[in-house]
């Protein structure tokens, strides 16, 4: 199994994975954002009601699963953005030098106040 070094490499194979098993059919937008939520929903249940501590601090067992769970939102995530012919990369760097000009180093460091409120 060739592992990808990019997301390029890994939309391209997840493309080819689901051609090959006839997926596209069900791969709109509307679908893969409600699985999206679907596996991000299943990420946090690994988290439902520990401290901090522990959620820093998982079993082997448990860093598994909680890495698998995160896979899963990746995949589906980079599946809608190919979708909808997004590059994330593009996307990403966009919204944080948006989230650079909300929060300003001078009012923003060490704080968890929304922008507005800032």
């Amino acid at each position: 199994m060739q592992t990808p070094d990019s997301l390029e490499q890994l939309r391209v194979r997840l493309a080819q994975f689901a051609e090959e098993r006839d997926w596209n059919q069900f791969h709109n937008p509307k679908n893969l954002a409600m699985a999206l939520v679907v596996e991000a929903g299943e990420l946090v249940e690994h988290f439902q009601w520990l401290t901090p501590d522990e959620a820093l601090a998982l079993s082997p067992e448990r860093k598994t699963e909680v890495t698998m769970e995160m896979a899963d939102v990746l995949m589906f995530l980079l599946r809608l953005a190919d979708k909808m012919d997004v590059d994330l990369i593009v996307a990403a760097d966009a919204k944080l030098e948006q989230n650079r000009q909300k929060y300003p180093v001078h009012k923003s460091r060490g704080r968890a106040t929304k922008y507005d409120k800032l």
